[in-house]
Order: structure tokens, then C-alpha cells, then sequence
């Protein structure tokens, strides 16, 4: 994913990181979701998991990808305004990459991470390269991993599963192995779990 650098632009890369991820968190942890903080890392762990050699560009892209969710009301991208739910998550990821740019470039990115990161959480939600395809499995099998026992708490069962059977039409084959791994020790959130496996097994 990336290749060696010099000690001197590796320190330079470490305090740019720092400054991206103070600056996406602090706009992360002003979310009403209360999911969003720990969605976050989390997809940044799965894609680390699935890409232990993601660049800079992917990690700052994995963190910031849903920062439009914390926006303030106004700002943020809302489901009500749309009839198709695809086109509302598209909107959601141009208005992330809007924000993460302001970020990047308050922080002093270089002009090539700063298009690279934000065409990632532009692209997030359905991918269509190898780059944007993990970034896509990584926030999918995080929503299973750490959002939907709260999903499910405040949506309700019919909900939790029309968005579980979505997010495994999206999952690349790799990743819907990895989803096998995947339980929480709640039956009713473990029962969402095995449908979407059982019924995507039929499928094939």
C-alpha cells in the first residue's frame, strides 16, 4: 500500500496524521449518534485488518468516512430529504469529503492526499476501485461489528435487517467471509447476523 520513507518525511506524515485525527474526532464526538465515535476507529481497525500496509490517504479516509453524520442540523445530509436510499448515501459521502477536505487542508496536507483522501470518502459507500473497495468493506463489516446492536436498539428489528441485507449486497467476498467471525453474545442481534448469512448463502 505504501512504500518506505525518509525518517524526516515519516515525522512529517506521523504529525499530520495526529493533526487529522484530533480534528475529524473532535467533530466525530459532537455526533447524536452515539455509535459514530467508536464506528470510527472501529473501521479503521477493519481496515487495517484487511490492508495492514494502508496508506495515509486510506487511514485518514477510514476515520473521517461518515464525519457528515456529526455535522450539526443544517449541515449535515439528511434521510428525509431523499426517496432513494442510495442517493441519500452518495449525498452523505460528498458532503463527508467536502468536510475532510477543510480538515486537510487546515492541517497542511499535501494537494495529492488531500484529493486521494476525500475521493475515498466520496467513494465510500459503493467503491469501484481497489482502494475504495476496502474502504467500503471496512465501514460494512464495522456497521455489523459495532453499530448494529444500537441500530437495532433505536430503529427497531424491521429496520436493523432491511439495512444488515443492504450492507451485504455491498460486502466484497472476502468480507462476507469476515462477517462469519462476527457476533456479539445478543441473541437478537446475533439472530440479524445469521439471517443475512443464511440468506446470502442461498443466494450463491
Amino acid at each position: 500500500m505504501g512504500a518506505a520513507i525518509a525518517p524526516g518525511a515519516a515525522r512529517e506524515e506521523d504529525a499530520l496524521e495526529r493533526c487529522a485525527r484530533e480534528r475529524i474526532l473532535a467533530v466525530i464526538r459532537r455526533s447524536t449518534v452515539p455509535e459514530d465515535p467508536a464506528h470510527a476507529e472501529n473501521t479503521l481497525a477493519w481496515l487495517l485488518r484487511l490492508a495492514p500496509g494502508a496508506d495515509l490517504a486510506l487511514r485518514i479516509a477510514a476515520l473521517a468516512h461518515d464525519i457528515d453524520r456529526a455535522l450539526p442540523e443544517g449541515e449535515r445530509v439528511r434521510r428525509a430529504d431523499f426517496d432513494d436510499y442510495d442517493a441519500f448515501k452518495a449525498a452523505h459521502a460528498r458532503n463527508g469529503a467536502r468536510v475532510l477536505e477543510g480538515i486537510l487542508r487546515a492541517c497542511g496536507a499535501p494537494e495529492p492526499l488531500v484529493r486521494e483522501a476525500c475521493r475515498l470518502v466520496a467513494r465510500h459507500e459503493f467503491g469501484g476501485d481497489a482502494r475504495a473497495d476496502l474502504l467500503r468493506d471496512a465501514d460494512s463489516l464495522s456497521f455489523y461489528d459495532t453499530n448494529l446492536p444500537l441500530y437495532l436498539a433505536r430503529e427497531g428489528e424491521a429496520e436493523a435487517l432491511r439495512r444488515a441485507r443492504w450492507g451485504w449486497r455491498r460486502l466484497s467476498p472476502r468480507a462476507r467471509a469476515l462477517l462469519a467471525t462476527v457476533r456479539h453474545g445478543d441473541p437478537a442481534v446475533d439472530a440479524i447476523l445469521e439471517r443475512v448469512l443464511a440468506e446470502g448463502a442461498r443466494e450463491r
